[in-house]
């Protein structure tokens, strides 16, 4: 099967293939060779072994991802695949396997610790899913509301959770094309998650005869899942926020045969328990027994063995407290795809085929996890707002906190889903034609406990309603507001607060003043973190929450693993939560205004001492790493940058922790629906994950500042590269590495036109190597002496077309007549080719070379060129930018000439080139009647 990689000047890559297969194949190689140290940390997390390079601080990742069996489980959903999908997803693998040697020469971290590219199986692209999303739900919230509920009484269970904390920070908006500058929608937005470096989302283009598709990838998933333009619909996504994971206390105890038994609504039965071995570089490997129970695998708690265990069995034998060991608590976690079987991958090709926004409706249905927000819009005007995923029915209870195991009041019901929303964007339902989504309570609001405050939800509608006309280099202006509403609170306890001294009266007047926008240059909004973390730290003082706070607070508890103590701290709940806080009543309104003024006396006071730096200075981006201290400009890719947790710029720092940033966006863009080539994007880094590559981080200014780069559509514009296929055979060349010529009739056309009663010419680029031999039989012919390319060589003629192709203003085409060769078509831009200096060049003016195959001849089809030209020559007015074709042919050449006349050419004057005297003719839109 064969393929092409194309790359834009901002090295994103572009990929054409004769069917979906080879499309996929392609996209899983082109990932490898970009980026292959991703690809194998994302393997190894799938497969609970990256202690085995990285180290003890890896070993609680890999004991948790053993527990919650998400490799099983990865293979349980790719068995469960369509025939079609499992072939689609092995394509992918396919190609992936066959990059990632090539791939890991180039990444420095595989010499950094030793580590040679293992292999990927066909569900590992599942696994890489479920990893990469298992915490998206946050049912480690649950362990943190039942310490709230335990230390501070069960009123106060959800104290941290109204409508935060904001650790979320997705925004997505949809615009009609009643508000558009073109009258089509837009879609934009911008994912908010751990900015990984590289990227967690990897720019991309698919193209085959059956789709062509640009959006946002995830390295070691094929296709394109959450944001994408098919140029006849896109969609984009944000988290739902909805909670469709449970945690059940268990009760567990070891058998005297070493097995485990487990308490259901039926009494003690034999749950599954098996023993893995963790690998730990530098370190002793390390045991942990996998433990299943009917509600799912056990990821909290070590089942006594050994004294412990007999220690639970009473003189009689019977049973006694089994469960409630030190050992103990014993909690499992129920997920859908573990349940189902079912990770919604059958989506992933639907979505790509898709043209109309019921064409995303209709995949969407069959999505699983995690549950998104999705809008989505088509060129004919039509619009989407729905939920999508899986979310189980269940007693509300379980969305809450942990539920007992053997009370069948807490289980699901057997295949029942809730029913998920949706609604269209038509302006008639009060929206004014917009619709946002930004992980507030809203469309979700039933599936859900926590989300996040409605403040940049809010704003985003009050930019997006402020005007009409909007186009897609306008958006930048709404994903970069910095506009911190959730200071109203904080601020307006300052202006009351009582007593403030001469310092604090300063810098209440100076914040009271200020415009509320955490811009990088102000040194307001750094006076406000400050004020904001100090009153985080006295709230954490308070006795009012010492339960939480003090030196047994469930941060520091043994009963849970170290992976999910960010759950478990106070403080940054306390920061996330801090607008909640100060409005209900956890304190007297006199003391919220005590310990406001309070923290202004301290601010103010340091203030005086040392005034404050610019918000940019402090507000740095901290990204992940998998293996940081390898490359040497670390220090580059820690911009200062303006924002806050709860702007539509939501850099979300961590406040009373830090103001450095490890959250943001981990991506933009804007899709247009008029002219998808009017499409923007950017992401943090680049599009390579290589140290030191061009393209590793040459998007990090735009994205500081805002700015997004085109999304090219034109194949003529592009930079094609050569694809090696590296297949490994280790019993007989570990690295074998062959170019695979791909025949004219599989490679990926830029046009394709049926001419009745003549066949279905397809034009496809050509590629030197492949054809040279073609080439130069056709150039060296008599009949192609006005070519003048007759005494050529064959390698004469590859180092020419090499040339061309290497030109972004000049190309060379095969024109296939149902399948067949049949003629050499070339395009070129006249003015930077030596003709232009013969003639006046008009804006518009394309130029073209032909050259009809040896099918041209005794007994040819009367008309057989005339319907080729047809067909060059609808190509090229396909693209509104050309109003006027030029043609040169050899001034003797007097068949041609007459040729172009009978088809509508106005002759021009001759010219005379350095190897030929030639006459100029023209073609206009205007004599064809496009214009």
């Amino acid at each position: 099967m064969g393929y092409e990689l194309f790359r834009d000047d901002w090295g994103i890559p572009h990929l054409r293939a004769a069917d979906a297969l080879a499309l996929a194949r392609a996209q899983g190689h082109a990932t490898a060779l970009d980026r292959a140290w991703q690809l194998e940390t994302e393997r190894h997390r799938v497969l609970g072994t990256s202690a085995s390079h990285l180290g003890a601080e890896a070993v609680d990742w890999d004991r948790f991802v053993r527990r919650a069996r998400i490799a099983d489980t990865a293979r349980r959903c790719f068995d469960h695949l369509a025939p079609e999908t499992a072939a689609w997803v092995t394509a992918y693998v396919d190609g992936v396997n066959e990059g990632l040697a090539e791939g890991a020469e180039r990444a420095p971290e595989f010499a950094a610790v030793g580590l040679a590219p293992g292999r990927w199986e066909p569900w590992t692209p599942l696994g890489v899913w479920l990893s990469t999303h298992i915490l998206f739900a946050g049912f480690p919230t649950k362990l943190w509301r039942e310490e709230v509920a335990r230390r501070l009484g069960e009123d106060r269970m959800t104290l941290f959770a109204t409508d935060g904390p904001g650790t979320a920070g997705s925004n997505g908006w949809l615009l009609t094309g009643a508000r558009t500058a073109t009258g089509a929608p837009l879609v934009a937005g911008d994912p908010h998650r751990f900015i990984e470096n590289p990227g967690v989302y990897q720019q991309i283009r698919l193209a085959c005869p059956e789709f062509d598709v640009v959006g946002l990838a995830v390295p070691g998933i094929p296709g394109i899942a959450h944001f994408g333009h098919t140029g006849h619909v896109a969609w984009a996504i944000t988290n739902a926020m909805a909670d469709y994971q449970d945690l059940y206390r268990e009760r567990l105890h070891r058998t005297p045969d070493g097995g485990v038994e487990a308490l259901g609504p039926d009494g003690w039965y034999r749950a599954h328990a098996h023993t893995e071995t963790i690998e730990v570089a530098g370190a002793e490997p390390e045991r942990v027994e996998v433990i299943e129970t009917d509600r799912g695998p056990v990821i909290i708690g070590d089942v006594a063995d050994g004294e412990a265990a007999r220690a639970l069995l009473s003189a009689d034998g019977t049973r006694s407290r089994p469960g409630e060991a030190a050992d103990g608590p014993f909690i499992s976690l129920r997920y859908p795809p573990r349940v189902t079987g079912e990770l919604g991958f059958d989506v992933l090709p639907a979505l790509l085929r898709a043209r109309t926004v019921g064409d995303v409706d209709t995949a969407l249905d069959r999505w699983v996890e995690p549950v998104n927000v999705v809008l989505a819009a088509d060129t004919a005007g039509d619009t989407l707002h729905r939920v999508a995923g899986y979310v189980p029915v269940r007693p509300y209870a379980n969305r809450l906190r942990v539920v007992p195991a053997e009370d069948p009041a807490y289980a699901w019901r057997e295949g029942e889903a809730v029913p998920l929303p949706r609604t269209e964007v038509d302006g008639s339902d009060g929206s004014g034609g917009i619709a946002v989504m930004a992980n507030e309570r809203g469309l979700a609001a039933p599936l859900g406990v926590e989300f996040a405050p409605p403040h940049r939800a809010r704003r985003i509608r009050e930019l997006l309603g402020a005007g009409t006309g909007w186009t897609p280099d306008a958006q930048a202006a709404v994903h970069t507001d910095t506009r911190l509403a959730s200071s109203r609170r904080l601020l307006s306890l300052l202006a009351w607060a009582p007593g403030l001294g001469p310092a604090a009266e300063r810098l209440r007047d100076r914040l009271l003043r200020w415009d509320r926008h955490m811009d990088a240059d102000s040194t307001d909004a750094t006076l406000y973190a400050r004020l904001r973390t100090d009153v985080v730290h006295r709230l954490a003082a308070h006795p009012a929450l010492k339960g939480v706070t003090g030196e047994d607070d469930p941060w520091r508890s043994a009963a849970y693993p170290a992976l999910f103590r960010p759950w478990l701290a106070a403080v940054p709940r306390i920061g996330y939560a801090l607008e909640s806080l100060l409005t209900v009543g956890l304190l007297p309104y006199e003391d919220r205004l005590a310990l406001v003024a309070a923290s202004a006396e301290a601010v103010a006071a340091a203030a005086e001492e040392t005034p404050p730096a610019p918000w940019g200075e402090l507000h740095r981006l901290s990204p992940w790493q998998a293996l940081p201290g390898v490359t040497p400009d670390e220090e580059a890719i820690r911009p200062g940058v303006a924002g806050d947790h709860d702007c539509v710029l939501s850099t979300s720092s961590v406040p009373g922790v830090t103001d450095l940033f490890a959250r943001g966006p981990a991506a933009r863009y804007v899709w247009d629906l008029a002219r998808r080539e009017d499409s923007r994007w950017a992401v943090p880094f680049g599009a390579s994950g290589i140290p030191g590559s061009a393209h590793h981080r040459d998007q990090t200014p735009l994205w500081v500042r805002g700015e997004l780069a085109p999304v090219v559509t034109d194949w003529n514009l592009l930079h094609r590269t050569t694809l090696h296929r590296t297949t490994h055979h280790p019993e007989e060349n570990p690295a074998m590495t062959t170019d695979e010529p791909i025949a004219p009739a599989l490679r990926p056309a830029v046009h394709e036109q049926k001419i009745e009663g003549f066949g279905t010419v397809r034009l496809v680029p050509v590629v030197p190597a492949a054809d040279a031999e073609l080439l130069h039989g056709w150039v060296t012919e008599e009949r192609s002496r006005f070519w003048g390319m007759a005494d050529h060589t064959r390698e004469q003629v590859r180092e020419i077309y090499e040339f061309v192709d290497s030109l972004p203003t000049h190309h060379a085409y095969l024109a296939l007549l149902d399948g067949v060769p049949a003629a050499l078509f070339q395009t070129y831009e006249p003015d930077a080719d030596p003709v232009g200096e013969c003639y006046d060049v008009q804006p518009g003016d394309f130029g073209v070379h032909l050259l009809i195959g040896p099918a041209e001849g005794e007994g040819e089809v009367k008309g057989y060129t005339e319907a080729l030209l047809t067909a060059f020559i609808a190509y090229v007015f396909s693209d509104p930018a050309h109003l006027r074709v030029i043609v040169e042919p050899d001034a003797r050449n007097e068949k041609a000439i007459a040729r172009m006349v009978r088809i509508g050419f106005e002759l021009g004057p001759e010219i005379q080139k350095p190897e030929k005297t030639a006459r100029l003719a023209f073609l206009t839109r205007t004599a064809l009647g496009l214009a």
